[in-house]
């Protein structure tokens, strides 16, 4: 077989939205109207989230990490309370915990999923904790049964999980409040976006007053934390498109399930409701080598996270999250991956693999 790095062949990236004519269609009525900051078109793609989202209220934010911070200070979040948070995440958790003069309290993973382990969360609660921030890593629901026995307010992470269902439900409408984002290498996007989303309208109402600074009277910090009604109707466009996005992601998993059936790696957890905005396998020794030779052969693999919080914070003990960041990589799958673009990862790895002698 010839190889692949002698190939004179375009890169294949890690991840890349899928963005079409009616986003263009879209942001260009936006433009033409005149009003290019928040207004109708917000309200629009807020509405159409909420019906996705069965009825839940929601509130479009500037960013993922916008929505974080306005759950955490309308749920009272403050100085003195502690917020629980899994270790093998981005830093954005750890920035919002922050941001309200919370304590962030690490939590490791279950092995067989990535997601928060409820039963290392449970060790970690203490009189002072008031929620538990729960993402639903790489596209797969975290057990929120198990979490929401814990008795303590679950907020529930979508940013890498939009449309995707934890016992036949959409993930996001189970606990306390969620918030997603869509950020250009989310599942879908806006540019910069987010969203919360809360069974309390209460809640939502908090929120939309802390969003936005002016025209209010009374004087309290506020936040310049508007959505534009530009990112709404790339949303709107993208969230028509959400169900066909993840029909592809899974034929794309599916083909790389089906290849690497034989092969000594951890494939993703099959689950119904995962939506694979991440394709992570786990490798038997660190991924650093397998890595260097995609990139070599013109294939963008990725740590799927970069760096774990507790490696930040320079604390030991979390034992399943560094296996987990040691050992699996992340490999592209997107909707606009064609097959024999896949064929290519997948010759790519194996030919990585056998470089470096597994």
């Amino acid at each position: 077989m010839e190889k692949m790095n002698e190939r004179k062949l375009p890169i294949i990236p890690h991840s890349r939205p899928t963005i079409g004519s009616a986003e263009s269609r879209g942001v260009a009525a936006v433009i033409r109207s005149g009003h290019l900051a928040q207004g109708k078109m917000v309200q629009a793609f807020e509405q159409a989230f909420t019906e996705r989202m069965m009825g839940a209220a929601s509130a479009a934010v500037g960013s993922g990490t916008a929505a974080l911070h306005l759950v955490l200070l309308a749920m009272g979040v403050g100085m003195k309370d502690e917020v629980i948070i899994p270790s093998y995440v981005c830093s954005a958790l750890l920035n919002a915990v922050r941001y309200v003069d919370a304590k962030p309290v690490l939590a490791d993973i279950d092995p067989d999923t990535g997601n928060i382990d409820p039963g290392d969360a449970e060790k970690r609660i203490t009189r002072r904790t008031k929620a538990i921030i729960v993402p639903h890593m790489f596209g797969l629901a975290a057990d929120l049964n198990g979490l929401a026995a814990l008795g303590v307010p679950v907020i529930e992470d979508c940013a890498q999980a939009v449309g995707g269902t934890f016992a036949g439900k959409p993930v996001g409408t189970i606990g306390r409040a969620a918030v997603f984002s869509f950020y250009a290498t989310k599942v879908m996007t806006t540019g910069e976006g987010g969203m919360v989303v809360s069974g309390s309208k209460e809640l939502i109402k908090r929120i939309k007053d802390l969003r936005e600074y002016d025209g209010t009277p009374d004087y309290k910090i506020r936040y310049n934390y508007k959505m534009t009604d530009i990112a709404a109707a790339m949303g709107l466009a993208q969230l028509e498109k959400l169900d066909s996005f993840i029909r592809r992601r899974r034929r794309v998993a599916r083909q790389y399930d089906d290849f690497l059936a034989g092969l000594d790696v951890k494939r993703p957890p099959a689950d119904p409701g995962h939506i694979y905005f991440r394709y992570v396998v786990e490798l038997s020794s660190g991924t650093a080598a397998v890595l260097a030779n995609l990139r070599k052969m013109g294939v963008m693999g990725a740590r799927p996270v970069f760096r774990p919080l507790h490696r930040y914070l320079k604390q030991k003990g979390f034992i399943n999250t560094d296996r987990a960041w040691q050992n699996s990589l992340s490999l592209p799958i997107y909707p606009g991956l064609a097959r024999n673009d896949a064929d290519r990862v997948l010759s790519a790895f194996m030919e990585s693999l056998q470089g470096v002698g597994r």
